[in-house]
């Protein structure tokens, strides 16, 4: 029989923060389907906590995981249990104990906030924080009932300086600031990386899979005065908040045409078969700190092995992951951890996953 170290496990799903979240419900097929204060992200296979969390939500943003002998834990709880069996030692001795990637879904009922995040440089820096926050989004859905078609704000128009936008930041001019970002209407399939320092917003409409490094430093587009009234106690001080925010953002703007080759990332196929294939959706040439991939079977394929722990979405249709001693079911909106480890595994049925991965995994 598998040990439970070398087998999938089931994530717990969760909402968190933010108004929102009719779409994340739509795809998972929970009822009622609303917009409400449950939140408008979910984070899949978290070992990361948000970054101020509730005094009586310590792990505020960590998943929980049901284990194969019925145990439900935090998933950093289960990987302590036995991180080499788990991580695996390559991975133990290039990250630790975490996992090295954040993956969320995000339901833009409203347009996101205008903002950038740090480069790993710039938040070692500031923030003394050994990972920046590079991330990609990959369009899953779109709502059909908003204002105007799902968009997002991503990128310097060409020619924006440091002094046009700490004209409008100081001004507290967020529609100046957002015109200086290029406007980018989206559709299901669209997969965007977004770099420390690149400007964006997720638009109204857009429901996405949030890829990321494992980190929470978000850099919004409001001074300090604006924000501590909006958000209460600081957790910068005033005397950095600035340059923090001013100094994150990497000002070299192009055209629009220019933008979407540099952020609109088109598939590279990595294998194919009469079982289907596998693409790469963001990989190596966009960043070295994660990647995933689009993983279509009609059939039977086998999981190709990385080195690293992978998180899993089932984005469509039906089937099971078949392992050395058992299988288990999978259907649309399932979340799965894979340990870095599962002999004989493969994916059987007619469905698609995405499976995301931390820096270092052999593609």
């Amino acid at each position: 029989m598998s040990s439970i170290f070398n087998q999938p496990w089931k994530l717990v799903q969760n909402r968190i923060r933010g108004k929102g979240g009719r779409e994340i419900d739509r795809f998972r097929g929970v009822t009622p389907q609303v917009d409400d204060a449950s939140g408008s992200e979910a984070w899949i296979g978290s070992t990361t906590r948000v970054g101020n969390p509730p005094a009586d939500k310590p792990n505020y943003g960590c998943s929980e995981v049901i284990l194969p002998d019925g145990r439900r834990m935090f998933l950093f709880e289960a990987i302590a249990l036995d991180p080499k069996a788990v991580l695996g030692q390559e991975h133990l001795d290039s990250t630790g104990e975490g996992l090295g990637v954040l993956v969320k879904y995000l339901d833009a009922q409203a347009q996101y906030g205008l903002q950038c995040h740090p480069t790993r440089e710039f938040a070692k820096k500031m923030w003394n924080s050994s990972y920046g926050k590079e991330e990609s989004w990959y369009v899953i859905g779109t709502r059909e009932d908003t204002a105007e078609p799902a968009y997002i704000l991503l990128g310097f128009k060409e020619g924006v300086t440091r002094a046009d936008w700490e004209k409008h930041y100081y001004n507290n001019d967020i529609p100046a600031l957002e015109k200086l970002c290029h406007k980018i209407e989206v559709k299901v399939g669209d997969a965007f990386f977004v770099g420390g320092g690149c400007p964006h917003a997720l638009g109204e409409g857009c429901f996405v899979i949030e890829v990321q490094e494992p980190s929470d430093i978000t850099l919004g587009a409001a001074t300090y005065e604006v924000a501590k009234k909006r958000f209460g106690t600081m957790p910068v001080d005033e005397k950095t908040y600035d340059e923090r925010l001013l100094g994150a953002y990497i000002y070299d703007g192009c055209g629009y045409d220019e933008n979407l080759k540099r952020w609109l990332i088109p598939r590279k196929v990595l294998r194919k078969g009469d079982w289907g294939d596998e693409s790469v959706v963001i990989g190596p040439e966009q960043t070295s700190y994660f990647s995933f991939t689009e993983l279509s079977v009609k059939g039977e394929a086998e999981l190709k092995p990385t080195g690293h722990p992978q998180i899993g979405i089932v984005l469509s249709g039906s089937g099971k992951i078949v392992f050395e001693g058992g299988e288990m079911e999978i259907k649309q909106a399932d979340e799965v951890f894979l340990p870095y480890s599962i002999p004989g595994g493969k994916v059987v049925g007619d469905v698609k996953i995405v499976l995301c991965n931390p820096e270092g995994a052999k593609l």
